[in-house]
């Protein structure tokens, strides 16, 4: 279904409950992967996905169209996931390298994360970016976004995030080269 026609349908009372359905049957796996690869851990992974599935509710009406549908809901997940982060990092006394230490603990014992020796470095490589760099990293390497369209949700220039990108790369590669030997 395209994002018009649930944007249309969600307009009506009628249909409004089945447009938002289909919003979420849409988007839902897209936004908890993208959420998940920032906060690791699966159950915050979906309670933040909830959140911005609440907030998509509450706030659809007034969508403008200024902007494609999904980057509109990018922006709220991304914004929901480093307002978490933020918080988490408020209410613990973590430093950066314990945050990196704690995360890389869930990414290590979590049922739900499998993957073989060079994936799991590359996650706990990604652990060790800022969030900002590790979320244009993930959206640009992983989602396979576009420069254009993470400018889009993120309210950056392109050639700030082709910066940060490289950034992350070089720090991604010193990571891994540092913990082969």
């Amino acid at each position: 279904m395209e994002d018009v026609e649930i944007l249309t349908k969600f307009q009506d009372s009628n249909t409004k409950n089945w447009a938002f359905e289909q919003l979420v049957k849409k988007y839902q796996q897209k936004i908890y992967g993208h959420i998940r690869k920032m906060v690791i851990d699966h159950d915050d992974a979906n309670d933040i996905t909830q959140e911005t599935f609440v907030k998509i509710w509450r706030n659809l009406d007034g969508f403008q169209g200024n902007s494609q549908l999904y980057t509109w809901i990018y922006r709220i997940a991304t914004n929901e996931c480093l307002s978490f982060l933020e918080k988490k990092r408020k209410k613990s006394w973590f430093s950066f390298d314990t945050k990196n230490e704690y995360l890389a603990e869930k990414l290590t014992s979590s049922a739900y994360i499998s993957g073989d020796e060079i994936q799991m470095k590359l996650q706990k490589a990604l652990l060790t970016l800022p969030d900002k760099q590790r979320l244009v990293f993930n959206m640009k390497y992983f989602d396979d976004m576009k420069y254009e369209e993470i400018s889009a949700v993120l309210g950056t220039s392109v050639g700030a995030l082709k910066a940060s990108y490289h950034l992350a790369v070089k720090k991604i590669e010193e990571f891994v080269k540092f913990n082969d030997e």
